[in-house]
């Protein structure tokens, strides 16, 4: 098998997959960047926030509007730095405020494109590692490598409360969240824009019964062995 040259892998997945993390450390495995879609879209949630525009207009904004909070990114050495109007942020992206109302803006159509424009060109020179829910299908159709990842509802629950700090969740607590999720997936999968759904021709990796490192094997694996770089 000849090399693919600069490849771009997409990892799509319903919330709580283990996409983020995962297609970081891939990226870091095969020495590509990693392009967080979920980051852009709270970078703009932040900056609609920061502008003081109450959640109330947003479906009412125009690409144009949103375009001119000056969310951009710009590449590092393993990833991509998230600029609002011309600030690196950071942490300011998980704050209860925008996580509470991200999931609001990315079914807006005009963020959807506004975003868009971003993250494609972020992979024009390829050898990249692109996470979210629309990677494959809507970003980068003809990605050379799609991958959709899955678990069990209970067990996405339990990773979003460790990422969330939890170390130990209760049942209840594990319950509440799998209800969270639940409503999440139902909301990406039934979106009038770039709905979630499993990108043609992408392969299926469980992860429900992987640890981190073994999925990331896995992943590893496979786009060494289909870029015929392994």
């Amino acid at each position: 098998m000849t090399p693919l040259r600069d490849p771009i892998v997409t990892l799509d997945g319903p919330a709580g997959s283990g996409k983020s993390s995962t297609a970081r450390a891939v990226a870091d495995r095969l020495g590509f960047r990693h392009l967080d879609s979920g980051a852009l879209y709270r970078a703009l949630t932040f900056a609609l926030l920061e502008a003081g525009i109450p959640q109330t207009e947003w479906d009412a904004l125009t690409e144009a509007q949103l375009r001119a909070l000056d969310v951009r990114v710009e590449p590092g050495a393993s990833g991509f730095e998230v600029f609002v109007q011309g600030k690196a942020v950071r942490n300011e992206l998980r704050s209860p405020e925008v996580t509470t109302r991200v999931a609001h803006l990315a079914s807006l159509a005009p963020s959807r494109a506004t975003l868009m424009a971003l993250q494609r060109e972020a992979g024009r020179h390829g050898r990249l590692v692109a996470d979210g829910r629309d990677m494959g299908t809507e970003v980068f159709p003809e990605a050379d490598i799609k991958i959709y990842l899955v678990a069990d509802l209970s067990e996405r629950a339990r990773r979003r409360l460790r990422d969330e700090g939890v170390a130990e969740p209760s049942d209840a607590e594990v319950r509440a969240q799998a209800i969270a999720i639940a409503e999440r997936d139902r909301h990406d999968s039934e979106r009038e824009h770039s709905p979630l759904r499993r990108p043609d021709g992408a392969h299926l990796i469980d992860t429900t019964r992987l640890d981190f490192e073994e999925q990331v094997d896995a992943i590893v694996a496979l786009v060494e062995r289909l870029t015929g770089a392994g």
